[in-house]
């Protein structure tokens, strides 16, 4: 496969990631599938906005070059089609690079609220009863929660998809970068065999 369609299929598996884990995000400012009554009542690694910012986002425009790295050939490099797409390909590893980033701090975000748990109410009062992910094991322990209802699932859930899609990201932008590598060092098969957009000699 021409580095320049792999590239177009790795976008096209971002986008819905993107789109999910945005909507995830979303979610998880809905604590229980209700309104919170109080901004505070909300898990403090929501407002990090990892799903929203880091595998939303930061996302969107790596996707979005990726896509269009097939036809994408930086002008030609004054004409000199080879030259331009592996001028194409190079800045590609430069965006793979901004999803990493990205992907990675969705993650690391993910990871530390699945460990910290959610915050819930307890004695009337939203805090939070579980540390160091010691509830994971222990279904029990999640009835410690009064409220909102179905909270620790809820927050296990989106959090834990979060993660997922993260780690799925960070994979799919790492073979960016190698295949980002190979097509600016050997150019992209359809312009070494001389193609046309469309990939037909």
């Amino acid at each position: 496969m021409c580095s320049g369609n792999f590239a177009k299929c790795l976008g096209i598996t971002l986008i819905p990631l993107a789109i999910l884990s945005f909507l995830c995000n979303i979610l998880l400012l809905f604590p229980g599938g209700k309104p919170a009554e109080n901004n505070d009542d909300i898990t403090d690694e929501v407002w990090y906005f990892g799903g929203i910012l880091g595998s939303g986002i930061l996302m969107i425009f790596p996707a979005l070059v990726f896509l269009g790295l097939k036809t994408n050939n930086c002008c030609g490099c004054c004409g000199n089609e080879s030259c331009g797409t592996r001028c194409a390909m190079f800045f590609s590893i430069i965006f793979a690079g901004v999803g990493l980033v990205g992907a990675g701090y969705s993650f690391i975000v993910s990871a530390l609220a699945i460990n910290h748990g959610p915050k819930c109410l307890i004695n009337g009062t939203f805090t939070y009863p579980f540390t160091d992910g010691d509830y994971l094991s222990n279904h029990t322990m999640w009835d410690a929660c009064e409220g909102p209802s179905d909270i620790v699932t809820w927050h296990l859930t989106l959090f834990s998809m979060l993660l997922i899609m993260g780690l799925v990201q960070v994979v799919l932008c790492g073979f960016q970068v190698i295949n980002g590598l190979i097509g600016t060092i050997f150019g992209d098969c359809c312009s070494i065999l001389g193609c046309n957009v469309d990939g037909v000699s």
